[in-house]
C-alpha cells in the first residue's frame, strides 16, 4: 500500500490519504503524498490538486505509536510534507470531511486553500497527550483565525465544527451535497489564480497581543498544575507574533522538549492503553455479538438510577424495577432531578430531559423485564439478596438475554451458579455516580460466553464508558488494589498521621481526592459492611480499628455530616474534627504505638507502592490481561493523575529495581505490616531482570 492514491477528475488531480481507519500520517502516507504531488506537478494536463481522505475522515494526525521513535522523523517527516505542499506550483486544496485532527489539520493549514464538508470537525488535540502542535499549527492557526480563537482552540484540544471556523477564516468554503464533486469544482475555479495564497504570509492583527497573552498565562497557570503542555501552548502561540521561521523554530524546540517529558510519555501511554483495553486475546474482533435494543435495571437506588441514565442517555429503552412503589418513585425523582440540573447548566434541553425520562419505564413486576436484551442487577451488596434476584431473572428472562451484576466485590461465578445459564452471566461494575464516571469493570466469569463479553465491551462504548475486563476475585481489579492502598492509609493514622495529612500528601501527588475524603463522599458504611464480611470469611484478617469505631459512632461521611471530617449543612468542605483526632490518638495509645512525625514522601510511597504490589499480583494471577488495563482502571475510576500514567506505569518510571528496594526498606517498619511489603513474585522477577510492567516479556 502506498499510503495515498491518485486519480484525475478532468484537470484536477485527487490525492487521497489511505491508511485505515483514521488515515494516520505514518511514514507510508507521508511518502505517498509527496510521490503523488510530484506526479500532479509533472502532468501538464493537471491544473490543480485536491488533497482528501479515503474512508470516513480526512486524517486524525500523527501515528502516536511513532512519536519519540526514529520513524517519526524519517524523511519525509510531516514538516517536510507541508513545506513541499506550500511549494507546489499548482494550487493544493485540502478537502476535509469527517475529522481533521492534529497533524491532519496542520497539513491542511499548509495547503493553499481549505474546503470542508458540512458537519466536518477539526481539532489540535496534542495538549491532551502532553504536547503542542509540532508541525506549524501554533504558527499558522493564529495567522488564519486570529490570536485569541487560535489559542483557545489549541489549549482546549477539543473538536470544533468546521462551520464555526469557516466564519473565522480557516475555510474558504463549506460544501453542501456531493463533497468531492464540490471540492473538485472549487479547485477548478481557483486553478488559475496567482500568486498562490500561503497562511504563513498573513499578519496577525490584535489590539493588545501582550496583554491578552499575559492574561492567558495567568489563567492557564492556575488550572494546569502538573501539566506543562498548556503553558507551553501559550508560549508557542506567542511566538507566532515573530517572523514565521523564527516562530517555527521556537515551536520545534518546545515540541522536542515536551516529547521527552515524563508527563507526555505518560499521557501517550494512557492514550494507547485505553485503546488496548477493549482487546481480549481470545475474543477476536469479529466475534458475533448480541443485539442490545432494550435493557432493564433491578434496583433504582443511587447506582441503579445512574445505570438507567446511562442507557437512556444512549437512546436505549430501559425498564427499572424495584420492590416498592415508594422506592421506584424516589429513584426516578432523583434521576429527573439529575437531568434537570444538567438542563439548568445548558447541557440538555427541556425536550431532551423528557425524551430520556420517557425511555425509563418503571415496574414492580419481574415479568415486565422478560423481553430485555440485557438485565443489570444493582441491589444491596449481599450475596443472599443477589441470589434471590438472579433466581427470578433466570425464571423470566428470555433466552439469549445477558444477565449482569453490578457487584463491586462479590464472586461472579457464585452469582452465575444461581442460574441455569452461567454463559449469559458476567459482572458490569459501574462506578458512582454511574452516569458520570467513565470506568466500567467488565468481570468475566469462568463460564461467561465470548459473545457475551464481546457484546458488553461494545455496549460500554455505546454508553460512553471505558470497558476493562477483569477476572473473578474479591474486589476485582480496582477495589482489590484499593484495599491495600486504604490499609496503608489506616496504618499511617495509627503511627502518627492525621486524615488531612494523608489526604493532602496524596492530593499533592496528583490524586483527585485523598482516601479519607473519598470515604466520606462514598459513605463509610459501604466499606464497613464489606470489611465485616471479610472479617467473617477470614478471621485472621487485621482489623481496621479506627475506621470501625468511627462507623460504630454513626459517622458515615457527608451523608451524616460527619465522618473522617465534619461538614457544615449544605456544604461539602471537609473540616478537620477534634473528635476524630482524639479517636485516632486513643487507638494509638491502646495499641501501644508511639506516634511519630510522618513525611508526605512516606505517605505517598507507602500508599502508591501498596497499589503497585497488589497490581503485580493481579497481573500474575491473570485477573488483569495487561498492566496497562490496571492503569486504565485507576485513571478512569479512582482519580489517579493521568500525567503519571497509572500506578503500574508510575512504577515503571521509578524503575522496578528501585521499587523493590523501597519495599524492602518499608518492611523494616514493625507496625507497617511487614508481610505487605514482600514483593509480588512477578514484581521481583521483572526487577531482577531489569524489565518493566509494560515491556516485552512482562505479562506472565
Amino acid at each position: 500500500m502506498s499510503g495515498a492514491d491518485y486519480t484525475r477528475q478532468g484537470a484536477v488531480a485527487v490525492i487521497r490519504l489511505d491508511n485505515p481507519p483514521v488515515n494516520a500520517l505514518a511514514y507510508a502516507v507521508r511518502a505517498g503524498i509527496l510521490a503523488e504531488l510530484d506526479k500532479a506537478n509533472a502532468d501538464p494536463a493537471v491544473s490543480a490538486v485536491v488533497l482528501a481522505g479515503a474512508g470516513r475522515s480526512f486524517s486524525a494526525g500523527a501515528d502516536i505509536s511513532e512519536l519519540g521513535t526514529p520513524k517519526s522523523v524519517l524523511e519525509p517527516n510531516l514538516l517536510t510534507v507541508i513545506r513541499e505542499v506550500e511549494r507546489s506550483g499548482k494550487p493544493v486544496v485540502a478537502a476535509i470531511h469527517g475529522v481533521a485532527s492534529g497533524g491532519g489539520l496542520e497539513l491542511a493549514l499548509g495547503c493553499h486553500y481549505r474546503v470542508a464538508a458540512a458537519g466536518a470537525q477539526v481539532s489540535l488535540p496534542e495538549v491532551k497527550i502532553g504536547l503542542i502542535p509540532g508541525a506549524g499549527g501554533t504558527q499558522r492557526l493564529p495567522r488564519a483565525v486570529g490570536l485569541e480563537t487560535a489559542l483557545n482552540f489549541i489549549i482546549s484540544g477539543t473538536l470544533v465544527p468546521a462551520e464555526k471556523l469557516a466564519k473565522a477564516g480557516l475555510f474558504d468554503e463549506v460544501i453542501q451535497g456531493d463533497f468531492l464533486a464540490g471540492a473538485v469544482a472549487f479547485a477548478s475555479r481557483v486553478a488559475a489564480q496567482r500568486p498562490l495564497p500561503l497562511i504563513r504570509e498573513r499578519r496577525i492583527v490584535h489590539p493588545d497581543p501582550e496583554g491578552f497573552l499575559q492574561f492567558a498565562r495567568n489563567t492557564v497557570a492556575a488550572v494546569a498544575k502538573g501539566y506543562p503542555a498548556p503553558l507551553k501552548c501559550v508560549e508557542a502561540v506567542a511566538a507566532s507574533l515573530k517572523p514565521f521561521e523564527e516562530g517555527m523554530q521556537i515551536e520545534r524546540q518546545i515540541f522536542i522538549e515536551l516529547v521527552s517529558s515524563p508527563q507526555s510519555k505518560a499521557l501517550r501511554y494512557v492514550f494507547l492503553a485505553e485503546r488496548a483495553a477493549s482487546k481480549v486475546p481470545d475474543v477476536p474482533e469479529d466475534t458475533p455479538t448480541r443485539p442490545i435494543r432494550s435493557a432493564a435495571v433491578i434496583g433504582v437506588g443511587t447506582m441503579g438510577g445512574g445505570i438507567a441514565m446511562c442507557f437512556a442517555n444512549a437512546g436505549i429503552p430501559v425498564r427499572v424495577l424495584d420492590m416498592k412503589q415508594e422506592a421506584l418513585d424516589k429513584g426516578l425523582a432523583t434521576v429527573r432531578k439529575n437531568y434537570e440540573v444538567s438542563a439548568k447548566k445548558g447541557k440538555l434541553s427541556a425536550g431532551q430531559v423528557e425524551e430520556r425520562m420517557a425511555l425509563m419505564r418503571p415496574t414492580l413486576a419481574y415479568d415486565d423485564v422478560a423481553d430485555a436484551d440485557i438485565i443489570i442487577e444493582a441491589v444491596f451488596e449481599e450475596l443472599s439478596v443477589k441470589e434471590g434476584v438472579f433466581r427470578q431473572l433466570d425464571r423470566v428472562a428470555k433466552k439469549g438475554a445477558i444477565l449482569a451484576t453490578n457487584t463491586s466485590t462479590l464472586d461472579v461465578d457464585r452469582i452465575a451458579a444461581f442460574t441455569r445459564r452461567p454463559a449469559d452471566v458476567l459482572g458490569t461494575h459501574f462506578f458512582s455516580p454511574a452516569n458520570v464516571m467513565r470506568l466500567l469493570e467488565i468481570v468475566r466469569g469462568r463460564a461467561t460466553g465470548k459473545d457475551v463479553l464481546a457484546t458488553v465491551l461494545g455496549l460500554a462504548k455505546k454508553l460512553g464508558k471505558t470497558g476493562v475486563v477483569s477476572g473473578v476475585c474479591d474486589g476485582f481489579i480496582g477495589n482489590r488494589m484499593l484495599a491495600r492502598y486504604a490499609e496503608q492509609a489506616q496504618l499511617l493514622l495509627e503511627e502518627g498521621a492525621l486524615p488531612q495529612q494523608v489526604d493532602g500528601a496524596l492530593e499533592k501527588f496528583g490524586m483527585a481526592m485523598g482516601p479519607f475524603r473519598v470515604s466520606d463522599l462514598a459513605g463509610g458504611d459501604v466499606s464497613w459492611f464489606i470489611r465485616k464480611r471479610r472479617y467473617a470469611e477470614h478471621p485472621g484478617t487485621r482489623r481496621w480499628v479506627i475506621a470501625d469505631r468511627l462507623c460504630e459512632m454513626g459517622r458515615f461521611g457527608q451523608k451524616t455530616s460527619a465522618g473522617w471530617y465534619r461538614y457544615e449543612p449544605g456544604r461539602r468542605d471537609a473540616i478537620p474534627d477534634p473528635v476524630v483526632e482524639e479517636l485516632i490518638l486513643s487507638v494509638s495509645r491502646e495499641l501501644g504505638i508511639e506516634r511519630r512525625s510522618i513525611s508526605a514522601e512516606e505517605i505517598v510511597e507507602r500508599c502508591i507502592l501498596a497499589l503497585v504490589n497488589e497490581g503485580a499480583k493481579i497481573l500474575e494471577e491473570r485477573i488483569a490481561q495487561r498492566a496497562s488495563d490496571i492503569d486504565v482502571v485507576y485513571l478512569t475510576g479512582y482519580g489517579f493523575p493521568p500525567y503519571r500514567g497509572g500506578p503500574m506505569h508510575y512504577a515503571d518510571s521509578l524503575g522496578l529495581y528501585n521499587v523493590v528496594r523501597a519495599m524492602r526498606r518499608l518492611a523494616n517498619n514493625p507496625h507497617g505490616s511487614p508481610a505487605a511489603w514482600e514483593p509480588a513474585p512477578l514484581l521481583a522477577k521483572l526487577a531482577a531482570e531489569g524489565k518493566s510492567f509494560s515491556g516485552p516479556g512482562s505479562t506472565p
